[in-house]
């Protein structure tokens, strides 16, 4: 009888939960929700991020609150989320550097992909290999050519150690061949000065901050790392052109919520972010902020996404022997 008891009440207890938590999924949301990222404010990161919250605030019928908290590529936010209650109330946006930083860091306090319910992707873009308008490699194909004549003696400037744009040019160095130098610089704007300098010949850069030096012929872009060619660098071809056959370098945003959030949140919040997405302003003001392709996903196609990624920069990671954080 005793046992009967305690097993009625636990079956109490646990209709209890369940009638709370689809109540809760029924209200969702009835509060504001906070959107947290790890990149500086007026980055690309929190750009996207404020354009999407937007968007979901209109769909979801709440305010969204947008919340920096930028270190360590992207670390502290990503691990403030997974940390966060599951509750639909703390949502995070993370770039193609949250999958690097599997491949970059001997260990982190969450799991890029377990560590999350997913939600969807919302944008892809290229970089840009750039050089000196007055520089004498006037083709990609001429830059590798250099590089292969003297090894070594060549540099690449970055946005930092174990960014994107670091590991796109050393995956550049694996399919061509070469090694052209990595130098890191602080952020996008250090890395074009120094190349207007003349501190370093060539740097990866984003083709949002690169076209107007490009347009007004200041600097020339050699190559975007995609499979073909943007829509804002029309002219620039791709690195594929110049014969490095298999280069593909799309960095990308996405959104997530912390691991355990109820599957009826979950779907909502794809729903939502889905049918935002769908707008015609909110997408062309998405694909402008960063020069790319707006694309929504289903929260298996983005797990993978970043399962895919880590798996590519770990490789990319120990060929080049990039010693880890």
């Amino acid at each position: 009888m005793r046992r009967m008891k305690r097993l009625a009440a636990a079956i109490f207890l646990f209709g209890g939960f369940l009638a709370i938590t689809s109540a809760s999924a029924d209200n969702y949301p009835s509060r504001p929700i906070r959107l947290l990222h790890g990149f500086a404010a007026g980055g690309a990161a929190d750009t996207l991020s404020r354009i999407i919250a937007d968007g979901l605030s209109k769909k979801l019928g709440q305010p969204i609150i947008v919340e920096a908290k930028p270190g360590a590529g992207g670390n502290i936010a990503a691990d403030a989320i997974a940390k966060a209650a599951p509750d639909g109330y703390t949502l995070g946006l993370v770039t193609g550097a949250h999958a690097i930083s599997a491949a970059t860091y001997k260990s982190l306090a969450y799991q890029p992909a377990e560590s999350f319910e997913m939600i969807s992707t919302l944008v892809y873009y290229a970089l840009v290999i750039a050089v000196r308008s007055d520089y004498q490699a006037k083709s990609l194909g001429e830059l590798v050519a250099m590089a292969k004549q003297k090894p070594g003696a060549l540099s690449f400037g970055s946005v930092g150690f174990g960014s994107t744009h670091h590991l796109a040019g050393e995956l550049l160095n694996a399919a061509a061949g070469v090694e052209i130098v990595h130098v890191p610089y602080r952020g996008d704007s250090q890395a074009v000065t120094a190349l207007l300098g003349g501190e370093v010949p060539v740097i990866v850069g984003t083709p949002v901050l690169l076209a107007a030096q490009i347009q007004g012929g200041a600097i020339r872009g050699l190559a975007v790392t995609s499979p073909t060619r943007t829509a804002l660098l029309p002219d620039v071809p791709t690195v594929q052109e110049a014969e490095i056959k298999g280069y593909d370098v799309r960095t990308w945003a996405g959104l997530l919520a912390p691991k355990g959030t109820p599957t009826a949140i979950m779907a909502a919040l794809n729903a939502a972010t889905l049918d935002a997405l769908r707008d015609p302003d909110l997408k062309q003001r998405l694909e402008t902020a960063v020069g790319g392709e707006v694309r929504g996903s289903s929260p298996q196609e983005m797990k993978t996404l970043i399962e895919t990624e880590i798996s590519k920069w770990t490789g990319v990671v120990e060929r080049a022997k990039i010693p880890k954080i």
